[in-house]
């Protein structure tokens, strides 16, 4: 709602550059739109060598 509230102050104050900003929003999330999925297999990634790492304590500690 907050972004929807600061568009319309910039389309009262520069209505160009609003509709810039509305046009160009599909663009740029399409464009970044691989990073956020690279972001997301890294993360995953990284979870499973975080979760390999720990589970030998893990299992001593379920034992103990």
């Amino acid at each position: 709602m907050l972004k929807f509230l600061l568009w319309c102050l910039l389309f009262v104050f520069c209505w160009p550059l609003a509709l810039a900003a509305l046009v160009s929003y599909p663009i740029i999330w399409v464009i970044l739109l691989p990073f956020r999925l690279a972001g997301i297999a890294v993360h995953g990634a990284l979870a499973l060598v975080a979760a390999i790492i720990f589970l030998p304590v893990r299992a001593i500690r379920a034992i103990v």
